[in-house]
């Protein structure tokens, strides 16, 4: 009963309000203002942002701040209305024009709040919840600028049910998801700011500082929406009731993630990849560098610049090789066949030469070529040598080895079989 009356008293007050305020000549005029102010501000963020943009890029800032700056020219537009109402205020002020001002003003400082809001949340790194952010907060301003936020808050705390002795509303559910969403991001920005601070420190391991600011942000943010939850009156006890089901069903739907989460925690603590390792994965033969290793996944980048999601997982369930674990030397092997006609001392002899030419191939241990069968049309033999830079490649200088036995085969007049067939015709009598 308490709700319908006051749902029926803010229509007939919001009714009577746009008849006297806003169905009127004057307001006609004032609206057409605005339209033509937007209008400009358009054009003249069409014709000055690509202009503000290059002059920034010439200037060469840090990359946060060149961001920043670049996100701002976004605002010229505004600006550049909010500039034409203000003059518009002025004059009609003077009463240079028989016209009212009141919506030239409203518009103002909506523009205002709207231009005040975006600037300050440039501070914010994730442009979803920069985005969020910016949009509530504009929206309680223009509530209260418009004069109907206590209507609204009246309106919406009239709209809830009641569990025992606590009242929960669609006002106490908006404040505790508005105070999620600026703690989380207070919490966010302080674990990047400690793991930039960490990045720098060179007394703390990558992988220490990597499974630090993996705890840290995990805490902040779950202190965040407790915070967030609790700053709006909610009592978390009443989720107790829900809390059996609840946890069955995220249970359920987060068990990958859990699961992800953890393996890079295990990673991390066993120290068998680490930002950095030049790894290979026994499934689809993905060779790279793990560039970042994340709450869920770990980044891997490829020679090609190919950047592989590889959740933590998988990572622990298959087999991986890590070109970096341990000892950086490692063993490489091609294998190669020649003719019946050629001499295998004089094959080893040259191969173990040849593969020493690669400048990246270390001297010691020393290229070893052994005999591995008498095949059907070649005798085939292994060359095995060792490098220490895996991370530069492993094609490469396999590609260098055989291009060194090639040549050196082509010198000494060691030919190397290819498949033909011979084909003989009887004559039958």
């Amino acid at each position: 009963m308490e709700l319908n009356t006051k749902l029926q008293t803010a229509l007939t007050q919001s009714y009577a309000w746009f008849e006297t305020s806003v169905w009127s000549f004057d307001t006609a005029i004032e609206f057409a203002v605005i339209i033509v102010a937007l209008i400009l501000g358009w054009l003249g963020r069409k014709f000055l942002r690509p202009f503000a943009v290059s002059l920034i890029e010439k200037a060469k800032f840090p990359w946060r701040l060149d961001r920043i700056l670049k996100n701002i020219t976004k605002l010229i537009m505004h600006m550049i209305a909010l500039i034409l109402l203000t003059i518009s205020v002025q004059i009609t002020a003077l009463e240079v024009v028989d016209v009212s001002s009141i919506w030239l003003e409203v518009a103002s400082k909506l523009l205002a709040a709207w231009v005040f809001i975006r600037v300050v949340a440039q501070f914010i790194a994730n442009n979803f919840i920069r985005n969020i952010v910016a949009s509530i907060a504009w929206i309680i301003a223009a509530l209260s600028i418009l004069g109907v936020l206590d209507d609204t808050m009246s309106i919406l705390d009239a709209l809830g049910f009641e569990i025992g002795d606590f009242r929960l509303s669609v006002l106490s559910i908006t404040q505790s998801l508005i105070g999620v969403v600026l703690f989380v991001s207070l919490a966010m920005f302080l674990s990047n700011l400690i793991e930039r601070r960490l990045s720098k420190s060179t007394d703390i391991s990558i992988t220490a500082r990597v499974l630090v600011t993996k705890i840290i942000k995990f805490t902040l943010v779950s202190i965040a929406v407790l915070i967030g939850i609790t700053s709006a009156g909610i009592d978390l006890s009443i989720l107790a009731v829900f809390g059996g089901a609840l946890g069955l069903g995220i249970g359920f739907g987060l068990q990958k993630g859990v699961s992800n989460l953890f393996s890079g925690i295990i990673l991390l603590l066993d120290r068998s990849i680490r930002p950095g390792d030049v790894i290979q994965l026994q499934e689809g033969g993905t060779f790279g560098w793990v560039e970042h290793m994340g709450a869920r996944y770990t980044n891997i980048v490829t020679r090609d610049n190919k950047s592989y999601l590889v959740p933590n997982e998988d990572l622990i369930t298959q087999q991986v090789v890590n070109w970096s674990h341990g000892n950086t030397l490692v063993r490489i092997e091609v294998e190669f066949g020649v003719h019946y006609d050629s001499d295998p001392h004089l094959v080893k002899k040259l191969a173990t030469e040849a593969a020493t030419k690669p400048a990246r191939v270390v001297e010691e241990p020393k290229p070893v070529c052994h005999i591995t069968e008498f095949g059907d049309s070649s005798v085939n033999f292994t060359l095995r040598f060792w490098i220490k830079d895996a991370q530069e490649g492993v094609t490469n200088v396999k590609g260098d080895v055989f291009l060194a036995l090639w040549d050196s085969f082509k010198e000494n007049k060691i030919q190397i079989p290819y498949p033909h067939r011979e084909v003989f015709v009887h004559q039958s009598n």
